[in-house]
């Protein structure tokens, strides 16, 4: 047993390992108090070295085991000191059963068991192939079921920087684990100068072709029935359930699935959303979890704020409060002159106005329109893309100034029609406050790849990233439009061909004819049924 110094109390940390059912042996680190016990447990079970230990966004497990819990960081089959080959998520229902019914047991533990992590570990919590094998509570962040939607693609098209940025930092470990220094260094190289975004997949072809970052940038995103979806027991989304989700995060969509799904099963699981990324959770939610498990598996009283079962953080005010749905939003038309793509203040977004007029834009492969900040991007977060909307292959529609401040909470749909000259295109889109200043900081994104037949028009539906923003007076919004959004998606070559990275000879100029005839931007509710229940 080694001291750890932590927070009140001291703690002592060990490491162990735990066989599965077929043998394999998975390395676990725990940290106990040195108070006598027994402890609850808590769990986390993660890919990337049981040392790391989630730091990156969470508090140290020793600052929880200094809190009363007997915390165990598990590295999954095939990573870290395991054994077996790491496989991804599919080995995870197995394993992680297994290890809820060895903590269940662990010396110096009560048998209430929690689960905590994100990302990765947040799905890993959630899976279980036996019903009565699950956490006792759980706090899954940023995470999802569904491996197309939630993990690797948006709008039919592959999350191309993160989903090649991940899997790189999967296949470097692999390398690691393996003995391959020089495998290794390339991936880091790679990484370090951005050269990942031309050749990231042919590395991991080479370097982890069986990663589910690889297997999943070389599966076609229509290709429903060929990607997975996993469906927890119905006894775990009835649990007691803190889900966390960031504005700029991409996995957000799987948080929502998360608490309409539990909630559909009789469950009554908490939601906080902030104006956070994947990584940067500005403070963290480590005061809250702690509360949230002394309630449910030390029996303390609960404090106040578990009591709100939905609290948003607003991406402007960084206010925290209750969810108030789109109240008083209407849908906005689009309209302009033809000069939208070539004038940032000629496109209007008019309320109570259907949209009207049309503009025609080019994408050129050689300068595609660059995405920077949002929720898929290697910068996340809020960004200035004034220089971006002063380009000419960038439609920009404006609203005029609000006299009265306003609130915009939900999920922005944007619904259009588009003629295309070749047989595939991308529309992707950003709303944003425009600030008296010229200021136009970006608010949420979204990304739609589209197959159509080249001269006819298709009528389009395309979603941006949920989002909760209170405009001032003065302050006016923003959609922009442009065919394409690199590197946060692969570049179209226009063909109907899967796009795999940057463009490249063979890609084709793209006209893209929008009629806004009818053209509106509409808010949906971010959670339907919510306001009635509170």
């Amino acid at each position: 047993m080694r001291p750890s110094p932590a927070g009140p109390k001291a703690v002592h940390w060990r490491d162990g390992a735990m066989a599965c059912r077929d043998g394999v042996r998975l390395a676990c680190r725990i940290w106990s108090p040195e108070s006598p016990g027994p402890w609850p447990v808590l769990l986390m079970r993660q890919p990337y070295g049981r040392a790391i230990a989630s730091t990156v966004t969470s508090a140290h497990p020793s600052w929880y085991a200094s809190h009363g819990f007997l915390v165990v960081v598990q590295d999954v089959r095939g990573r870290g000191d395991s054994e077996g080959e790491f496989r991804g998520f599919e080995q995870e229902a197995a394993d992680g059963a297994d290890t809820i019914r060895w903590a269940r047991g662990l010396d110096g533990s009560t048998g209430r068991v929690g689960s905590y992590g994100f990302s990765y570990q947040g799905l890993s919590q959630l899976l279980s192939d036996d019903p009565a094998a699950i956490p006792d509570c759980l706090a899954p962040a940023m995470a999802g079921l569904d491996e197309r939607q939630h993990w690797a693609c948006e709008g039919g098209a592959h999350w191309w920087a993160l989903g090649v940025g991940w899997g790189l930092q999967l296949a470097a470990q692999r390398c690691q684990r393996q003995g391959d220094e020089a495998g290794w260094q390339t991936i880091r190289r790679s990484l370090e100068s951005s050269s990942c975004l031309h050749d990231g997949l042919s590395l991991l072809q080479r370097l982890d072709p069986e990663g589910m970052a690889c297997r999943w940038l070389q599966r076609p995103p229509e290709a429903v029935e060929e990607w997975m979806v996993h469906r927890p027991p119905a006894t775990l989304l009835r649990r007691p359930m803190l889900l966390i989700g960031g504005w700029y995060d991409p996995h957000l969509r799987g948080i929502l699935d998360l608490w309409n799904q539990s909630r559909a099963a009789g469950g009554q699981p908490l939601l906080r959303i902030g104006a956070w990324t994947h990584l940067d959770w500005q403070g963290g939610v480590d005061r809250l979890q702690l509360a949230f498990f002394q309630h449910h598996l030390q029996g303390e009283p609960a404090q106040a704020e578990l009591g709100v079962p939905v609290l948003l953080e607003d991406g402007i005010s960084r206010h925290w409060q209750p969810p108030t749905g789109p109240v008083g939003v209407v849908p906005w038309g689009l309209t302009s002159g033809g000069l939208a793509g070539v004038d940032a203040t000629e496109g209007a977004l008019l309320a109570h106005q259907p949209g009207s007029g049309g503009v025609t834009l080019v994408h050129d492969p050689w300068r595609p329109v660059p995405a920077r900040g949002g929720h898929l991007g290697l910068d996340p977060g809020p960004c200035d893309r004034q220089a971006t909307d002063r380009r000419g292959d960038v439609a920009c529609f404006s609203s005029p100034p609000f006299d009265t401040p306003l609130t915009l909470e939900g999920v922005p749909r944007l619904r259009i029609r588009v003629r295309a000259d070749q047989p595939s295109f991308d529309l992707c889109a950003a709303l944003s406050r425009v600030q008296p200043s010229g200021l136009v900081e970006q608010l949420a994104t979204g990304v739609g790849r589209f197959q159509a037949v080249p001269g006819e028009p298709s009528s389009l539906a395309l979603e941006l990233q949920p989002l909760r923003a209170s405009l001032e007076s003065g302050d006016r919004l923003r959609v922009s439009l442009a065919g394409s959004a690199w590197p946060h998606i692969a570049v179209n070559p226009g063909d109907g061909s899967l796009p795999s990275g940057p463009a490249g000879p063979r890609h084709r100029v793209i006209t893209l004819e929008l009629d806004l005839t009818g053209a509106e931007l509409e808010l949906l509710p971010l959670l339907p049924g919510e306001l009635g229940a509170n």
